[in-house]
């Protein structure tokens, strides 16, 4: 290790049960991550290189959700190691898409996917990384937004608060005269209940926002669900497989959803 190496933040990535989109994001900073190279570190990113330094990091950010034992024990060695921890994405802040097999039975799921279901091991739910581990700050988002990334690091390495929004997806779409999908063409959408942060995707393609990037702080799902069956027309059960997305083991998501699709009935 360089001297230069030695007066700069160590920076680990680490990767649980996930598509490493999210790591994806953080490498497509591309000259953004040249400066970031050149601030700290980069002590553990097998997305990026097989170079590892050994711990302690100063920050971890951690992608994935918890779906096995060996992941659980993981991630405990993983805080030990690390002075900031950071969960980043869906399904590190969530469960992601996998939480889908916390509605269901996860053995008729293994059975109907492997050929040999006997070679799986696995728990029988998909867990956000804060419900194993004490987590400093969550970044939402499936993936997450690359320069939310940059701001965070940049925060959290310079002793600052991350300055992130906490608002719906509603404003972004104010922001940008989007016209709304559910007035507009009666598109069914959670933007109201979701935070904002992927740059008004959806809504700019007249499509509904699927809340990729989880609840915005405060929100009034019963609300939202209650507009979609009385005004929109839908029948409970889409109204209830709505919420259950990307974000589908966050609190207030998994909660509605289970308020009109009964727990382990996914079909």
């Amino acid at each position: 290790m360089s001297p230069a190496d030695a007066s700069r933040p160590k920076l680990a990535v680490f990767k649980f049960s996930s598509c490493d989109g999210c790591q994806l994001g953080l490498l497509s900073l591309e000259d953004e991550l040249l400066a970031l190279a050149g601030a700290v570190e980069i002590a553990y990113f097998l997305e990026a290189t097989r170079r590892t330094v050994k711990g302690p990091y100063d920050v971890a950010l951690v992608e994935g959700s918890i779906t096995t034992a060996h992941d659980a024990k993981r991630i405990q060695t993983v805080r030990r190691q690390s002075k900031v921890l950071i969960s980043i994405g869906a399904c590190a802040t969530a469960g992601g898409i996998q939480a889908l097999k916390n509605f269901a039975d996860h053995k008729a799921f293994i059975e109907a996917v492997y050929a040999r279901p006997e070679y799986i091991e696995t728990l029988s739910t998909s867990t956000a990384i804060a419900d194993h581990v004490p987590v400093d700050f969550e970044l939402r988002g499936c993936p997450v937004n690359k320069y939310q990334v940059l701001e965070v690091l940049s925060a959290f390495l310079n002793n600052r608060k991350p300055n992130l929004p906490r608002h719906s997806e509603c404003i972004e779409c104010k922001r940008r005269g989007t016209v709304c999908v559910m007035v507009a063409h009666g598109t069914p959408c959670l933007g109201p209940v979701t935070q904002a942060g992927c740059g008004n995707l959806c809504p700019t393609q007249t499509r509904g926002c699927y809340g990729c990037f989880g609840p915005k702080e405060g929100p009034n799902t019963r609300a939202l669900a209650d507009w979609m069956t009385g005004e929109m027309g839908l029948s409970p059960r889409a109204v209830g497989q709505a919420f259950r997305g990307f974000n589908a083991g966050a609190d207030a998501f998994r909660e509605e959803s289970e308020r009109h699709v009964p727990a382990h009935d996914q079909g």
